[in-house]
């Protein structure tokens, strides 16, 4: 069974997007670019949140019991 996590491979600021990207078997430049397009034309403020928790709420690679 497939674990959500933030990525250690995948990393660029957390690992959140990289981790998402792992999960649902998709590239996770793909992930970034929509993330960044859906951050600009959202006002940032709304996404800006939603990531921020998501850093304390998934847990990292490395941490987490596979």
């Amino acid at each position: 069974m497939k674990k959500l996590v933030r990525s250690n491979s995948q990393q660029m600021a957390f690992g959140v997007l990289g981790g998402i990207a792992e999960y649902f078997n998709i590239d996770a430049t793909i992930l970034r670019l929509v993330f960044a397009i859906a951050f600009i034309f959202s006002g940032g403020i709304p996404l800006a949140l939603i990531y921020i928790i998501a850093i304390f709420i998934i847990p990292n690679e490395r941490d987490s019991y596979q």
